[in-house]
């Protein structure tokens, strides 16, 4: 049996081709999700391009038919802009302001009733993001959904980089005598993906392991090229960051994504790496560390001064990681070495597009506040022999419209794991201090 699936704005601001998700169900649109969007055009972030694609895409539809009606599309689902079902009377003794979502609730509470009436009647389902009009929905006896289309992957199933098996103690032995061993002579059951870790372990239950690092292929388990003492001034504390360490320094891995909670250590190995391979090395031009500017809390609203003293509030936690790395005591020193190098740059995000980013190791910080689009049109600024990584949590989102399951770094990470020019590892113990990891376990 078909449904019909009314629409709220959230839903096309998330994602503009949401219209194509449905099969082929009928999809409704009331009157007032356009005068939402129209609201929307004129912002010039995310929201306001997905605006204006939805605007363009509905006005494309008006060559096949008349929209009030109905329309074809191409999945075979039906579309229609709704008119006729705005009456309140249904609503009028629960919800007595007129607002936006309850006028989309009044649409969906009119087809339903008219759809009860009919012997044939279609079930009525309203889709949105927003987890209380779902609740009115419900409270007035209608069928509501999620958007869950848009979703790269569910969080427990997110791909970590890393997999631990338990072999034969014959495979540990050979695995160091040779320096790799064939993933098949490991498992024939699991798979393993180009730049996948792979911890072994006796399973006789004895200390021995070993670690080792997926070839491009798939096909060998080889061992990992350095220990990395020192990076910096500073040295991986725990496997994982050890992990992370071996993907900043492959050349031959472009692209590097690394998720974790707070404290693990994310930004400042991957600064140290950068420096030292820029500074010590000389493997870069440049150091790039950029982030996106999405407050927590309350926006502060503009901010005095020029583009650099602007930038500075929010390119802050960069900096403290900066004034670790280079031991700054003094007020200002750290800006005096900055400025005395010439080849660090911090920098917003809003700054990116347009730009051919060459011979330099990329930083993006906090990148689980990007969307889909955004994290494409940073990777496509990446020039020839240069190193991007994109790192955050994705279970610490501020941006109004992301969440864990379809934000730029965990689709990014989730496309990418077949690649053999990107690598991946999810950090997992804290090392930035006792509570910190408390915290983070715990709240």
């Amino acid at each position: 049996m078909t449904k019909i699936y009314v629409l709220d704005t959230n839903v096309l601001l998330q994602d503009p081709n949401a219209v194509f998700s449905f099969q082929d169900n009928e999809i409704v649109i009331p009157a007032v999700v356009l005068e939402e969007l129209d609201s929307k055009k004129r912002d010039m972030s995310e929201i306001g391009r997905n605006a204006r694609h939805v605007s363009k895409l509905i006005d494309s539809f008006r060559k096949t038919g008349k929209l009030h009606e109905q329309i074809i599309l191409e999945n075979g689902g039906t579309l229609r802009i709704e008119l006729n079902h705005r009456s309140f009377h249904q609503l009028q003794e629960i919800f007595l302001e007129k607002t936006n979502d309850n006028r989309i609730l009044a649409v969906a509470k009119n087809i339903a009733i008219e759809e009860e009436g009919k012997e044939d009647g279609k079930p009525v389902i309203i889709v949105s993001k927003d987890a209380l009009l779902r609740v009115k929905a419900d409270a007035l006896g209608l069928l509501a959904e999620d958007f869950l289309s848009d979703r790269v992957v569910e969080v427990e199933h997110l791909y970590t980089g890393m997999q631990e098996i338990f072999v034969d103690i014959d495979c540990l032995r050979i695995f160091y005598e040779k320096g790799e061993i064939s993933a098949l002579d490991l498992s024939e059951k699991k798979t393993f993906y180009p730049n996948q870790f792979v911890i072994m372990k006796d399973e006789m239950g004895s200390s021995s392991s070993g670690i080792g690092m997926v070839d491009k292929r798939g096909a060998n388990i080889k061992k990992l090229k350095s220990s990395y003492e020192s990076i910096w001034g500073i040295r991986p504390r725990n496997a994982q960051q050890m992990m992370a360490a071996e993907l900043l320094f492959r050349n031959d891995i472009q692209l590097v994504t690394m998720i974790g909670k707070a404290g693990t250590g994310k930004t400042l190995l991957a600064l140290a790496a950068g420096l030292m391979q820029t500074e010590d090395l000389q493997s870069y031009k440049k150091l790039l560390v950029a982030r996106p500017i999405v407050p927590v809390g309350k926006d502060i609203g503009y901010l005095p001064g020029e583009k650099q003293e602007k930038l500075r509030p929010w390119m802050q936690p960069i900096y403290d990681n900066l004034e670790y790395l280079f031991n700054t005591k003094k007020p200002g020193e750290l800006d005096s070495i900055l400025a005395g190098m010439g080849s660090i740059e911090v920098e917003a995000l809003t700054y990116i597009r347009g730009r051919s980013i060459p011979e330099q190791f990329i930083i993006i910080d906090e990148a689980q506040n990007l969307t889909k689009h955004e994290a494409k049109t940073i990777l496509t600024r990446v020039g020839e022999r240069s190193k991007i990584v994109l790192m955050g949590d994705p279970q610490q989102i501020d941006h109004p419209y992301l969440d864990e399951y379809n934000n730029g770094l965990t689709y990014v990470l989730e496309k990418f794991k077949g690649e053999s020019a990107a690598g991946h590892i999810k950090l997992v113990k804290g090392e930035r201090s006792q509570l910190a990891q408390l915290a983070a376990d715990i709240l």
